[in-house]
């Protein structure tokens, strides 16, 4: 970890920062060095001050910075444990006197999946007093979301109501969260034992231990990779536009395991840039105060313009003539607000009558950092040694009168051609994993685009020669057009490696048939595949399907293994608990 640059908004006094940028200065090339390259770092104190740090992670973003803080803890001299929150009961968790929770937040402000049996125990009545413990709170969100961060709030406020003390403030961060959280991180660090930390950590000694290699490649710098294969899967009569993907790996050293995400760094169209130009009336070569690049680079690589920020709807609110808009303000009335704005991007922002326009400096300074899009990787590299496949449905939609494109799943689909290049890197989902044991019972419900991790698992599965079997639950619109991977499904099935695929086409009839109906048409062979240890598998939208499946799921269990609803739902977490029930969904 290299020694962070501490802002001005810093979530610790003047005194704090002076002594962390000298003490980091001094000894985070050689301590967090050494502690990334030797994860069991020893030292010769007898009585290493303990520190754990525990994540909720849903995607990998929030495991990853515990591990970047597990790592700076022991280079510092702490003696650090890393776990999931789900892994550590509440006995245990009185048993710990210093803690750093690291939690993102998923779906309507909810917890991450390898955190939410944990929560229920900490949230319950029962939950026991916790004046032992002193902690502090990192979250990971999206500023775009009305529950920003909520998952870190909540936790914080619970762990705060059961008697913990709080080292320093909550601190909650956006997505571009790497340079705050390693502040954060420092910063809190030192409040914990610093001098009994900062003593062990003069007196080192190490064994040289093999480690888990860290890729070169990151948000920050990411790999550019040739475009292999763009092709389209959904057929001519569908209403959507379904692509794989097949991505060079060639040279890169990346690895990546099924169930992992592919992270694509991509450009705005150049039509909306254009569009976005003429409309504040500035050239692209136009400076803006405070960036090293002109204005159409900008609006090109470095802002989002088709998904605006709060702050710019909430500027473009107060000064706004339209006189639904304002009465919408002045009702309070935040659902036909949300609703006004759904599926409106800058250029129709800007195209709104305003009091007074905005000036393209301050245009641009209410403008969010372009994200990277994650996809669900579907391959095994196994299989495909040199190449990383997705399977993306390209977003478009009309808007005013003009059409409107998803970032990345357009720039994919029309901007790069065969040959051209596109900046990638690779995050784990450590909580999305085939079986380790190879005859375990595979059970995978993954409607739509969320086939993509599943062919990923078939391909892997076969590769390894397990013998356990596979069960899929596949489904979408239209048999004929919108089957994806119907081939290779088939002959997986052929060959005995898909020994049940139930499929759901809900525009085929007059009654409409989705996966979790399928579910409970085989509800007694389900749960026979459940009872001897099944794994079950979720992969696509959090808000409908995955609530679906997951109530039908529940219901199979308490109907067929003759359960109370209470029974049934422990059953369930019990799953969740053993890693029998994984979801990737979003």
């Amino acid at each position: 970890m290299k020694a962070p640059e501490f802002p001005s908004d810093a979530p610790f006094s003047d005194q704090q920062q002076a002594w962390l940028t000298g003490f980091v200065a001094g000894l985070s090339t050689q301590l967090a060095q050494l502690a990334a390259d030797n994860p069991n770092l020893k030292t010769e104190q007898a009585n290493q001050p303990a520190l754990h740090v525990l994540f909720g992670s849903q995607s990998g973003n929030a495991e990853l910075v515990a591990e970047e803080a597990s790592a700076m803890a022991s280079g510092m001299g702490f003696k650090t444990t890393l776990s999931d929150l789900n892994a550590t009961s509440m006995a245990e968790l009185q048993q710990i006197g210093q803690a750093i929770f690291v939690v993102s937040t998923h779906g309507e402000g909810e917890m991450p999946d390898n955190a939410e049996l944990f929560w229920e125990a900490l949230a319950a009545t029962t939950a026991p007093r916790l004046d032992q413990l002193k902690f502090g709170v990192l979250g990971l969100g999206d500023t775009s979301y009305d529950e920003f961060c909520q998952a870190a709030k909540i936790l914080d406020t619970r762990l705060e109501q059961l008697g913990a003390s709080r080292l320093t403030a909550r601190q909650d961060c956006d997505v571009d969260y790497e340079d705050l959280a390693d502040a954060w991180i420092a910063g809190v660090l030192p409040l914990l034992q610093d001098e009994p930390a900062a003593a062990a950590a003069s007196t080192q000694t190490f064994e040289p231990l093999a480690k888990k290699k860290k890729s070169q490649w990151s948000k920050k710098n990411p790999f550019v990779s040739e475009l292999l294969e763009n092709r389209l899967l959904s057929g001519a009569n569908s209403k959507k536009e379904v692509r794989h993907y097949a991505l060079n790996l060639a040279e890169s050293g990346l690895t990546y395991t099924p169930g992992d995400a592919l992270n694509v760094v991509p450009e705005n169209h150049p039509d909306l840039v254009t569009a976005l130009l003429n409309q504040v009336g500035f050239s692209a070569s136009t400076e803006i105060t405070d960036h090293d690049a002109p204005l159409g680079a900008l609006l090109t690589s470095q802002f989002e313009i088709v998904t605006p920020s709060k702050e710019l709807i909430a500027e473009i609110t107060a000064r706004s003539k339209d006189s639904e808009l304002r009465s919408l303000e002045s009702s309070g009335d935040k659902r036909a607000k949300d609703a006004f704005f759904w599926g409106k991007d800058c250029l129709d922002l800007l195209g709104i009558e305003l009091q007074q326009r905005l000036t393209v400096d301050e245009f641009v300074a209410l403008l969010k950092p372009l994200q990277h899009r994650a996809y669900s990787i579907s391959s095994s590299q196994r299989v495909h040694e040199n190449e990383v496949h997705m399977t993306i449905a390209a977003v478009r939609w009309m808007e005013n009168d003009r059409q409107h494109r998803g970032v990345a799943s357009t720039w994919l689909a029309d901007a790069l051609q065969l040959g051209a290049h596109s900046p990638i890197f690779i995050t784990q989902n450590n909580n999305f994993r085939v079986p380790e044991d190879d005859n375990a019972l595979m059970i995978m419900v993954g409607p739509g685009t969320g086939i993509a991790p599943f062919r990923a698992f078939l391909q892997e599965r076969e590769a390894c020669g397990a013998g356990g079997k596979n069960w899929l639950f596949f489904g979408d619109q239209h048999e004929a057009s919108d089957f994806l991977y119907r081939d290779e499904l088939e002959q997986y099935a052929a060959d005995g490696y898909l020994h049940q695929l139930s499929t759901a086409f809900s525009r085929d009839s007059d009654q409409k048939v989705y996966v979790q109906n399928r579910m409970m048409e085989h509800a007694a062979e389900l749960w026979q595949w459940i009872s001897e240890s099944g794994h079950f598998y979720v992969c696509g939208d959090a808000r409908r399907m995955a609530k679906d499946v997951d109530t039908a799921l529940h219901t199979i269990i308490e109907q067929q293994g003759k359960m109370s609803s209470d029974d049934a739902k422990a059953y369930v977490k019990k799953m969740a608990d053993e890693g029998r029930y994984q979801r990737d969904v979003y």
